[in-house]
Parts: C-alpha cells; sequence; structure tokens
C-alpha cells in the first residue's frame, strides 16, 4: 500500500489448481520492492478461486507487515483470517473464507555495489580506441579523429565524460590506455592492442588527463589502418581479470571501455571472448562514435536476448552496454556517462553474488592495505 492509498501490485503467486488447501511455492522478492524497504507497511494480500472464463471468484483478503512477517523466522508459522468483507456483513455467523498460514521465512542479504567499494573493490579502469581507416585522416577536419584546437572530438568527449566518472572508484588513478586497427612504428605492423603511450611494458597513463596526451601525441605516429577488432582487447583485460579470480575476494573488477566507429569485423571471435569474460570480474561498454550502422553491437549488448558463442554456449551474465555517442551529441557529459554507467554496479554486484563473494568490511580493508606516504 502506497503513501497516497494507491495499491501496488509487488507478487503473484503461481495458480494452485483444484486444491481447497494449496500449498504455494516458496518465492524470493527483494525487501525494497516487496515494501519499499520499510518493514512496518502495509501489505494487503488477496485471495481468488481461479475460474478458466477469467472471471476469479474473490475469495477475501488480509492485511498485514513485513515485520509481522518476519515472525516465521523463528520456527513457528504465522498466520491470518483470510476476510470477505461483503461475507462479513451479510452473513451473521461469518468468521472467516480459512486461514493463511505463512511457513517460513528467511532474509538473505544482498550486498550493494556501494557495499563492495567501501570494502575496498577497486574498479581497474582500461581504455581502448580504435584507430581504424574508416575515421578519417586526423589532419582533415571531417576525421573523427581530427584535434580541433578548441573542441575536442567525438572520441575526446566520451573518454573524459565516461573516464571522469570511472577514477573516482580508482585509487591510484592509472590507467591502461590501448589502441586497435593502426599500423604502428617502429615497423609499422597492424596492431589490435597496442599501448598509445607506445609503452608495452606500463601501458598505464596518469589520471584521464593522462589517457588524452597520450592519445593526442600517438595520433600523429599512427597510420590509420584496419580491420576493426575489439576480441584481442577483450581478451587481454580478461587475462588480468582471470588473475584475479584467484583471490577468491572483491578486491579489483575491470571495467573496459571501447570508443569504435563502426562495424566490427571480427565478432565471431568478439562473441566468444564476450561469452569467456562473463565468467570473471569484468564489464565491457562500448561508445559508438559516429554515424555507422551499430546494428550489430546491439546483439553484444544481449538486452534484446541472451548472447551466445558461435559454438551456442550462452554468456553467464549480461556484461557488455553499447551506447551510440549520436544519441548524447547535444546532451551534457553527465547524461552519457549515466547512461554508459547505468547497468555496471549491478554487474559487479551479480558477479560476487553469484560467487558467494563478500565485500571486505571497512576495517578489515584498511587494515590489509599498503601505508604509503
Amino acid at each position: 500500500m502506497n503513501d497516497d492509498g494507491t495499491q501496488q501490485l509487488v507478487h503473484r503467486t503461481e495458480v494452485v489448481m483444484n486444491n481447497l488447501n494449496p500449498v504455494w511455492k516458496t518465492f524470493k522478492v527483494s525487501v525494497n520492492s516487496l515494501c519499499s524497504g520499510d518493514h512496518d507497511r502495509k501489505l494487503k494480500c488477496i485471495v481468488w478461486d481461479w475460474d478458466s472464463n477469467g472471471k476469479h471468484d474473490f475469495i477475501g483478503e488480509f492485511s498485514s507487515t513485513f515485520k509481522e512477517m518476519r515472525g516465521a523466522m523463528e520456527g513457528r508459522q504465522v498466520q491470518w483470517e483470510c476476510i470477505n468483507p461483503k461475507y462479513k456483513t451479510k452473513k451473521k455467523n461469518y468468521k472467516n473464507s480459512g486461514i493463511v498460514i505463512l511457513n517460513l521465512c528467511k532474509i538473505h542479504k544482498m550486498h550493494s555495489f556501494l557495499d563492495y567499494i567501501m570494502g575496498g573493490c577497486q574498479i581497474q579502469f582500461t581504455v581502448a580506441i580504435d584507430f581504424t581507416a574508416s575515421n578519417g585522416d586526423p589532419r582533415n577536419s571531417c576525421s573523427l579523429h581530427y584535434i580541433h584546437p578548441y573542441q575536442p572530438n567525438e572520441y575526446l568527449k566520451a573518454l573524459v565524460a565516461v573516464g571522469e566518472i570511472c577514477q573516482d572508484y580508482d585509487s591510484d588513478k592509472m590507467f591502461p590506455a590501448f589502441g586497435f586497427g593502426a599500423r604502428i612504428p617502429p615497423d609499422y605492423k597492424v596492431s589490435h592492442d597496442f599501448a598509445i603511450n607506445f609503452n608495452e611494458d606500463n601501458p598505464e597513463c596518469a589520471g584521464i588527463q593522462g589517457v588524452v596526451e597520450a592519445y593526442q601525441n600517438c595520433l600523429p605516429k599512427l597510420q590509420l589502418y584496419g580491420p576493426t577488432n575489439i576480441a584481442p582487447i577483450i581478451q587481454k583485460v580478461a587475462k588480468s581479470a582471470s588473475e584475479e579470480t584467484h583471490t577468491m575476494e572483491a578486491t579489483q573488477y575491470f571495467i573496459l571501455l571501447i570508443l569504435t566507429d563502426g562495424v566490427i569485423t571480427d565478432m565471431a571471435d568478439t562473441r566468444e571472448a564476450i561469452v569467456h569474460a562473463s565468467h570473471l570480474p569484468m564489464s565491457v561498454i562500448i561508445v559508438g562514435v559516429g554515424n555507422a550502422d551499430f546494428s550489430d553491437m546491439q546483439m553484444l549488448d544481449g538486452d534484446d536476448g541472451i548472447l551466445r558463442s558461435p559454438k551456442g554456449e550462452p554468456v553467464l551474465r549480461d556484461i557488455v552496454q553499447f551506447v551510440p555517442f549520436r544519441n548524447f551529441k547535444h546532451a551534457s557529459p553527465a547524461a552519457l556517462a549515466k547512461s554508459v554507467l547505468a547497468e555496471v554496479p549491478n554487474q559487479v554486484v551479480d558477479y560476487y553474488n553469484g560467487k558467494a563473494i563478500k565485500p571486505k568490511c571497512a576495517s578489515e580493508y584498511e587494515s590489509s592495505r599498503t601505508l604509503g606516504p
């Protein structure tokens, strides 16, 4: 029952056929959706007799609270009289239309994204930028990689909008940044996972500003080429994420931000890589830059159906979020960041809850940190 007197359906049981003493199945519901987290909020329970013609018969109702239902946690039943107000008014000896019994109530704590962050879980943020020839010559003002003296291009806008949010969850503010689809010095072979600072031993950049500077510095030294293969960079980050699984602690979660201008050419390998990564503490965010056809990206997102590998193996959980930058061209950076990062907190919680990994408590985290200067 809402504060304004309106009613909102929070659960409907299955139908038990041809049974005057039905036993309904155990069900799970979050306390938040059940009663908005208010254990004293009034809950109205209505019982019907199902009819095949759709004209179901109202049997009766009762009111309770979650606080009252919690009484069934202590090994005792909680019960209510199911009352039909019409019968109660008309029938002199009417007592009730039956008794509803709650046999058992259990509370299972689901940890939140904030619980994991407060427990010391670090977001390891990695950037991958598309340097394929379809972006256009960076020296040409029509290029998606054109560096305008006063106006950041779409790559930079997307990078800064998302990166500045993610860096708040990363204590060292050091971000690995890679490029793909370009010929790189000194031998100008095509690479799909090169460090944009050209330091393969340490691809990290200091803060988002460091990534921006590395991006601007590397552009004149590259030959934009192709094809658009993103599986190698997903596999590179997945390798780091797989090393984290051995700890069985919520210490590091990996987010890969891929900025790309077009249709990917290694779709089969990418699907395989995402299915593998769905078993790891990892999420993939893809921001589509420019006006290309991004219909393949929507398939990777998995919102319209379960993504499968070429062999038919489904993803364990949805880890990909795709956002076309053109939808946010005239919006604030905060609006883009909100859309891009909307699913990440649930993805983090789903991974750790699925592995039954609890967050470290704050005091435990503090004592395990290496003290710096």
